[in-house]
């Protein structure tokens, strides 16, 4: 290993440690000012300042992982993020949940940011590499990776995945594949840049038959983990798609993918929202946060691999299929979805040298806003 390789990953891992401080600074300080009584010298809950990350989908994973299936409504959640907390924690003891699940998300940002670091250096070289991980962990939603939620488990598998793609380790890809499904239904479309893959690679494999199979069967792995998935929601509630289907208490309807855009502009600038209010502010930056990452698609798109263009396109379709349409907040949970396009943080890391002044807006925005959001999460307030 040279220094180079030596320097890369101390740089690395310095990020990631810096940022995981931050957050528990920033915690530590948050938390304590907006709940101690002022001006006193009582201290708050203990239990309470530990647990402060524990709200929303990170408490209904920490209970799906401890208690399993209970209502229908779990059924969104998929099953390997809380079966890996489970498995530990069952071995630890019931005090371990939110810790067990805390460090495998935050585990699995660093296997990330080394997965990203590489994919990024072979297609825009370290510099561009350096800024893309940057803006990955300051990114205003930044913070799920260091909760209880699946976002990095599932980032670490489909990095994997393109990697493995990449260097035609068909068989890797595949299980990959399989474990980023069984972790987000989202996940099945990594079928979309393994047969693009898979079609550059046609004259090679197609050269005999010895090569055919063990190319293509391996897609086959891809869809399993939704399959399995599927299955136990068919025992457990007679509905193969209950996954699915359970989408609609949270307000997610299936509609064109332009009608949760149409919506939200209109809710924001004709049907106009109190200055100041809630709703406003949410579906500000929703909105931006969605058409940001549909203006960095359409930027990278002749920069990137064509595969990881095929399959951010399809991933915002995905997502825009199914706007809460019933809900104040019509795109609802955007700014957290958008983290999982990685490749369009590779984008922003080449604007970001070509463009100093982006640069530097963007490491004052990206962390005030963070820090913001991050506040508003562990004070329990709704997020993404």
């Amino acid at each position: 290993m040279t220094f180079t390789k030596q320097s890369r990953i101390k740089d690395i891992i310095w990020l990631f440690l810096i940022t995981r401080v931050a957050l528990i600074i920033l915690t530590y300080i948050a938390y304590i000012l907006l709940t101690a009584p002022k001006y006193s010298s009582t201290p708050v809950n203990a239990l309470a300042l530990f647990t402060t990350w524990n709200n929303w989908d990170a408490a209904n994973y920490m209970r799906i992982a401890q208690y399993g299936y209970e209502q229908r409504v779990d059924l969104a959640f998929f099953p390997l993020f809380p079966l890996l907390v489970s498995g530990i924690s069952h071995v630890l003891g019931s005090w371990s949940y939110l810790l067990v699940g805390t460090l495998i998300s935050n585990a699995a940002l660093l296997g990330v940011l080394f997965l990203l670091y590489r994919l990024a250096t072979d297609a825009f070289g370290e510099d561009v590499a350096q800024r893309t991980l940057l803006y990955l962990c300051i990114f205003p939603t930044a913070f799920f990776f260091f909760v209880a939620y699946n976002e990095s488990l599932y980032l670490l598998f489909t990095l994997g995945a393109f990697l493995a793609l990449q260097r035609r380790n068909w068989w890797l890809a595949g299980l990959l594949g399989l474990l980023a499904t069984a972790t987000r239904s989202i996940g099945i479309l990594l079928v979309i840049p393994y047969l693009y893959e898979l079609w550059t690679e046609r004259e090679q494999v197609l050269a005999g038959w010895r090569r055919i199979f063990p190319a293509i069967l391996p897609i086959i792995l891809i869809p399993l983990g939704m399959v399995f998935y599927g299955i136990y929601c068919w025992i457990t509630t007679g509905d193969f798609l209950a996954f699915l289907h359970v989408q609609q208490h949270s307000g997610r309807y299936l509609a064109w993918p332009w009608q949760g855009l149409i919506q939200a502009f209109v809710a924001l600038f004709i049907i106009s929202q109190p200055f100041g209010s809630s709703n406003e502010a949410h579906l500000l930056l929703d909105l931006s946060a969605t058409l940001g990452f549909i203006l960095l698609i359409m930027l990278g798109w002749r920069k990137l691999r064509m595969s990881y263009n095929l399959w951010m396109v399809c991933t915002i379709l995905y997502i825009l299929l199914y706007p809460a349409l019933a809900k104040p907040d019509i795109l609802l949970s955007n700014q957290r979805f958008v983290l999982e396009l990685f490749p369009a943080f590779m984008t922003l890391g080449v604007l970001g040298i070509e463009k100093p002044n982006l640069h530097r807006a963007l490491i004052l925005l990206f962390p005030t806003l963070l820090a913001v959001l991050s506040i508003a999460f562990l004070m329990n307030r709704w997020v993404v």
